[in-house]
């Protein structure tokens, strides 16, 4: 008997070998063993609850930041969608986004109703719950500035609220998240008041220099290399002669040499193997060992 034959009642929906390609940026990977879309908070902790604790689970948001490879993700992976959604205004330079709700509608909204501080989401192409996993940031502010608390349901389907101290931030990550399993479910925000046309300005300038700069359009996964200390993985990647060199059907943008882009026709084969030729030759040539920013799950073909 497969444990997919005695799975906890669910009012959301739960897809068997499901293919991932369509949930990611990259459009390439292998299929979920299960794939479970829950209705609300609720629904997630009940079924986390209910489910063989031996029974690996795997969040996964808008797709911007993950590459899944070709054999597909074992056990359960959890996408959140319209339950977690909500976008509300708290007072007092406050507001609350659910786990789902992509960054970049965060900061509008905020915008919207006078709240200052998080206009750089606009340039984050992922969403809160996957922010507050990576502590993600650009243009100089992290999801560290502005969080004053996350909310989480465990693997065990426990519900946490964890305050900004809590949650260990460091470059790119959550120490606690990476230390606990834990799905989260949405965040709290603090910013500061302004005027909406002066903040609305300020995300525009944002959204400019992104379109000149990085290869929004394409088929992408945002950062692919955490920066070095002190230096920066576009010029490592550029100056070692990876810019706009096709392997497979990968490659890392002209436009901007960190960003590693499905030309149409790539394998996550392709892109993964991409990744590691070029932390190879940048440790060869340059002695510094990049890391992966891009989050990579599932098992090969």
């Amino acid at each position: 008997m497969s444990w997919r034959d005695g799975l906890p009642a669910v009012r959301g929906k739960l897809l068997r070998d499901e293919p991932l390609g369509p949930f990611t940026w990259f459009r390439v990977g292998g299929p979920a063993e299960l794939l479970f879309l829950p209705e609300d908070e609720a629904d997630l902790a009940n079924f986390l609850e209910g489910l063989d604790p031996a029974v690996p689970v795997t969040p996964l948001g808008v797709g911007s930041n993950t590459l899944v490879r070709d054999g597909g993700v074992e056990g359960v992976v959890v996408r959140l969608g319209r339950g977690f959604s909500q976008v509300e205004p708290q007072g007092e330079g406050r507001i609350f986004a659910g786990a789902g709700v992509p960054d970049a509608i965060l900061a509008r909204e905020a915008a919207k109703t006078g709240i200052a501080g998080l206009e750089f989401y606009r340039g984050v192409p992922g969403s809160v719950g996957g922010a507050c996993v990576m502590n993600a940031g650009c243009y100089g502010a992290e999801t560290k500035d502005v969080l004053a608390e996350a909310y989480a349901v465990t693997r065990a389907g426990g519900r946490l609220t964890l305050s900004n101290a809590e949650m260990d931030f460091s470059y790119r990550k959550s120490g606690r998240a990476a230390a606990e399993p834990m799905i989260f479910t949405g965040a709290l925000f603090q910013g500061t008041p302004d005027e909406p046309a002066a903040i609305a300005a300020r995300m525009a300038e944002i959204t400019a220099r992104r379109e000149q700069t990085q290869p929004i359009r394409e088929k992408t996964g945002g950062s692919t290399f955490k920066n070095p200390p002190d230096q920066s993985s576009w010029k490592l990647v550029d100056e070692a002669g990876w810019r706009g060199k096709l392997f497979g059907g990968a490659m890392f943008s002209p436009l901007h040499a960190n960003f590693l882009i499905n030309t149409g026709a790539a394998t996550a084969a392709d892109l993964e193997g991409l990744g590691e030729a070029v932390r190879a030759d940048v440790k060869s040539k340059f002695g510094v060992e990049l890391e992966w920013e891009i989050k990579r799950i599932g098992k090969p073909a």
